[in-house]
């Protein structure tokens, strides 16, 4: 704790902290807009066939149309089929039910769109329907696989290099192929740029909130990350109003990228974690950074008598801490409790990610307006974190974590027994289910942390967060098992947050209980004894 003792010192929570927590969490409204992006940039218009020059007329739609277009399964006009010649006979109502013999084709002069809610997007743009539909699924899948693979090379890197310099460059690249992928001439370079996007936004988060973390006081971090958290969930609805306003995709992905240049240019004045600094021995740049912030915290006289020699003894545990021992990702599995933490707290960050996700990248399937459906979805975070607040903190983490992802499962599998006609109910029933995964998000985080020891817990969170972005990762693809049982993604997607919610009730307790230091104090069953005061608690992105 010598470094928490030396913030207290030049200012604690005070006015240079303040500000650095506002510039790092600026960007998080902005997060959202390109995770669930494709929510409207991906929106899938209604559609059909493309007719020949000398059949195609007016309005996109018209009794005409029945003429050259079958009728589908549900009794509409099939959007991916025409007739392979015109039949006028069809235009008779009592006709209409005859025409399973008739030959058809595919769209073979391409397709055309329906463009009153949706100027333009990348299915209008590439055609990503009937045949093509699957590259939906697969352009959000590739975005996502961009965010896991950042998340372990940024991860690495910030630990050789500094958080600083991975979060001016996230932030660069972010602008860059965010811009770029606003201009991509097909679908394939869209998805590169879409990818490298990803990568950008976990070098953001995981600099951005080690930033934060590093250098606040240990008493206000867990109401610093709430906060931050919240900006995410106010992010959700800055995409609204912006997909709203804009609806052309192009237009609507370079909006959600231009910020990052003017987060980019400011971020040239935050300072590298001194913290970090220290335990890679760069000592001068450490103190002249700390004096720095005493002077804007008002604390001059204090932060001159910071030297080296102070600095040292002060910090001797964290750099000896930092020097011992070499520990591995196999760690995590070679003693039996941490081998049944790392399974079960997995499992719980894989089925919160993966469920999310479903839920929450296909809200066209609810048959509201999508602008009404994500503002719903995004405002339901904000009474669900503040109440999942509440219940970690007065009744335990292990509670909240089994029952949010049971509930949410559950929710989940309701919604196949209730009628394709009930939007309303489906909807709410859904958004309950999105709630409660919100919740366990937010316990995750802060959950894991407590139950890993020093010694592992950033590799222990790393694995987590890993699991968490193949979570995100198979989400998308699971919805196209709906062509071969429609209820099938639902199923999926709630027997993976039950489970995982029976698996967490095998977690130990961690409330009132201190921090480990070693595996073998996890390991020790004395461990579990509860102290009267809970003096530390990790943040919500603490360890990252």
């Amino acid at each position: 704790m010598g470094f928490q003792e030396i913030l207290e010192r030049i200012g604690g929570m005070g006015r240079f902290q303040v500000i650095h927590v506002i510039l790092l969490a600026l960007p998080v409204f902005m997060m959202a807009s390109h995770n669930l992006m494709q929510n409207f940039t991906a929106a899938i218009p209604k559609h059909r066939c493309r007719l020949n020059e000398s059949w195609e007329e007016g309005n996109f739609t018209g009794l005409w149309l029945h003429a050259y277009i079958p009728l589908a399964s549900n009794g509409k006009l099939s959007n991916c089929l025409r007739y392979k010649s015109p039949q006028p006979n069809l235009l008779n109502y009592s006709s209409l039910s005859n025409n399973s013999d008739l030959e058809t084709e595919t769209c073979a002069d391409g397709y055309r769109y329906d463009d009153s809610e949706f100027s333009s997007t990348i299915i209008t743009q590439w055609d990503l329907v009937c045949t093509q539909r699957r590259m939906r699924q697969l352009a959000q899948s590739i975005y996502m696989s961009g965010v896991l693979v950042g998340s372990i090379l940024f991860g690495g890197l910030s630990d050789k290099f500094g958080r600083r310099p991975l979060n001016i460059w996230s932030h660069l690249q972010m602008f860059v192929t965010g811009i770029c992928a606003a201009f991509a001439p097909n679908y394939v370079v869209y998805c590169v740029f879409r990818f490298l996007t990803g990568a950008a936004l976990s070098g953001i988060v995981l600099n951005s909130y080690s930033l934060i973390v590093e250098w606040i006081p240990t008493e206000t971090r867990a109401f610093t990350s709430t906060g931050t958290g919240y900006c995410y969930t106010v992010g959700q609805l800055v995409l609204v109003v912006l997909a709203y306003l804009i609806q052309d995709w192009r237009m609507l992905q370079m909006a959600a990228s231009l910020p990052f240049f003017i987060y980019f240019l400011y971020a040239w004045w935050l300072p590298e974690s001194s913290r970090w600094l220290v335990l890679s021995g760069k000592y001068d740049q450490a103190i002249k950074d700390l004096k720095k912030v005493a002077r804007i915290n008002g604390k001059m006289e204090e932060g001159e008598k910071l030297t080296v020699e102070s600095i040292k003894y002060d910090m001797q545990r964290e750099i000896n801490a930092a020097r011992g021992g070499n520990y591995s990702v196999l760690d995590l599995i070679k003693t039996p409790v941490v081998r049944r933490i790392s399974f079960c707290i997995c499992c719980t960050w894989f089925s919160t990610s993966f469920a999310y996700y479903g839920l929450a990248m296909d809200l066209q399937k609810f048959g509201l307006s999508i602008y009404i459906v994500q503002v719903i979805f995004g405002s339901v975070d904000i009474p669900a974190k503040f109440f999942s607040y509440f219940v970690m903190t007065y009744i335990g983490r292990r509670v909240l974590q089994a029952s949010s992802l049971i509930l949410a499962g559950i929710a989940i599998l309701v919604n196949i027994f209730v009628p394709e006609a009930s939007q309303t109910v489906r909807t709410v029933i859904t958004v309950f289910g999105k709630g409660c995964l919100a919740a366990s998000f937010n316990c995750v985080y802060l959950y894991t942390g407590e139950l890993y020891p020093t010694v592992i817990r950033q590799t222990g969170m790393g694995f987590g967060t890993m699991m968490a972005r193949l979570g995100g990762i198979v989400a998308p693809l699971v919805q196209m098992t709906a062509e071969y049982y429609i209820h099938l993604p639902l199923i999926i997607y709630s027997l993976c947050p039950i489970l995982s919610g029976v698996a967490a009730c095998f977690l130990p307790e961690t409330l009132g209980v201190p921090l480990p230091e070693t595996i073998q104090e996890v390991e020790s069953p004395t461990h579990k004894k509860k102290v009267p005061k809970y003096k530390e608690e990790i943040s919500l992105k603490d360890g990252i």
